[in-house]
């Protein structure tokens, strides 16, 4: 699907010479092992990166300059993967072809350079009144999670299953942490960046490889660093827990969390996928049409599971006072995908839920970026028709076996009212 071109040691680029779209894009990944401090000031760095550099000064001189690339694109964000913080860059431009105007490309990616190379900095420090308002910004959008009862439930269910872990810390740090950046500290903790991370680099577009790696390289003159293990995911069996908290709220968050230790490295991945699919991933599961259509025991419910650290979360909407009901059912409906209560049409289904989703992600630059940087490791020659295949042969006797893998750890109920 993308081809690997050998760079230096510690920065990986993928390119995928297509002609499927009319841009070219290009996605960055910077990746350090996950410590709150650090990914509080990448979180302010995220905002503040987008916002200004040193040749383009102001928000409206940066964006100025992105319309007059011919409506290029360019934003930055954090996320996690496994026990790894994340940086990405994520840009994308029309292709020159279109427009007739020789040099473009060379014209974004020395945008792209002046983003990540010569941002706006002055003795040693970002910009103190932009470092402000995006800390701050940043501080808000966390606190943002209290009010939004769902994923602070799911938050909670996490931190009680993995205290301490990243699956459970949030990709911006911490509110204490976030306080802490300072300009000075920020433009610290960007050069480590720069100069220290593992680096991705992915390009999609119809592009010679040659060609653009010679453009990239001379626009992105990046150096060899250091060549990271990625921190292993310590999978691990959690305390069994019953928590109830209680806030200002009407409905009630029922969410339960499972040890299910199939990851991606395992051969049976595919039909944990599955298992999931048929539990709670669709509108056709276990999940909604027993726990909420049969039984309207729940305004909303769904399982996620995720591969990366071995857990299967579900989450239900429900009335507070029926949760012993609700708790019930939903084990009801786990324990019936584990001795097999499973029919033809439903496995028929999930597995073309899960054949389009690819096929959907897939219709994009960034999704093709982001499902090959999932898939890489597991599969270097990843095909949407190859993962599908694997979901064809997934058998009902395979999903019955990763369902009992499947173990109850926390049940936590956020609730309305006042504890008694």
């Amino acid at each position: 699907m993308f081809e690997k071109v050998e760079w230096a040691e510690g920065i990986d680029v993928y390119i995928r010479p297509t002609d499927q779209f009319k841009t070219v894009t290009m996605m960055m990944q910077w990746e350090t092992p996950y410590e709150v401090e650090r990914a509080a000031h990448r979180a302010v760095l995220s905002n503040v990166l987008q916002d200004s550099t040193k040749k383009y000064p102001t928000y409206r001189a940066y964006k100025q300059q992105l319309d007059a690339l011919y409506g290029s694109t360019l934003f930055t964000d954090v996320t996690k993967r496994k026990e790894m913080h994340r940086f990405v860059l994520m840009s994308e431009t029309v292709h020159e072809q279109l427009i007739g105007e020789n040099g473009h490309l060379e014209a974004w990616l020395d945008f792209i350079r002046e983003t990540v190379v010569a941002p706006n900095v002055t003795d040693g420090a970002f910009d103190a009144d932009t470092v402000r308002r995006e800390r701050r910004s940043v501080i808000e959008r966390l606190d943002a999670v209290y009010d939004d009862k769902r994923r602070f439930a799911r938050r909670r269910l996490l931190e009680l299953m993995r205290p301490g872990e990243a699956v459970s810390q949030s990709t911006y740090g911490t509110k204490e942490a976030l306080e802490r950046v300072t300009p000075e500290s920020l433009y610290t903790e960007f050069q480590r960046m720069i100069e220290e991370d593992h680096l991705s680099i992915y390009i999609v577009g119809d592009v010679d490889v040659a060609s653009i790696e010679t453009m990239v390289r001379e626009a992105l003159p990046f150096e060899r660093r250091e060549a990271r293990a990625e921190r292993p995911v310590s999978l691990r069996r959690g305390d069994v827990q019953e928590v109830v908290e209680y806030q200002q709220m009407n409905q009630g968050q029922l969410h339960i969390g499972y040890y299910a230790p199939i990851t991606r490295d395992d051969e049976r991945f595919p039909a944990a996928q599955v298992a999931n699919g048929l539990l709670g991933g669709f509108a056709h599961s276990k999940l909604f049409m027993n726990v909420r259509e049969k039984e309207s025991m729940a305004y909303s419910i769904s399982s996620q599971y995720l591969s990366q650290y071995g857990l299967l979360l579900i989450g239900a909407g429900i009335d507070a006072e029926l949760s012993d009901k609700a708790i019930r059912l939903i084990t009801e409906q786990v324990e019936a995908i584990q001795r097999g209560d499973i029919h033809a049409r439903e496995m028929k289904q999930t597995k073309a839920l899960l054949a389009n989703g690819i096929r959907s992600a897939l219709d994009t630059p960034r999704g093709q970026m982001m499902v090959y940087d999932q898939f890489k490791e597991q599969f270097p020659n990843f095909s949407a028709d190859a993962l599908i295949e694997r979901w064809d042969a997934v058998t009902k006797e395979e999903v019955v076996d990763v369902a009992n893998e499947w173990t109850r750890e926390v049940i936590y109920l956020l609730r309305g009212g006042e504890k008694q």
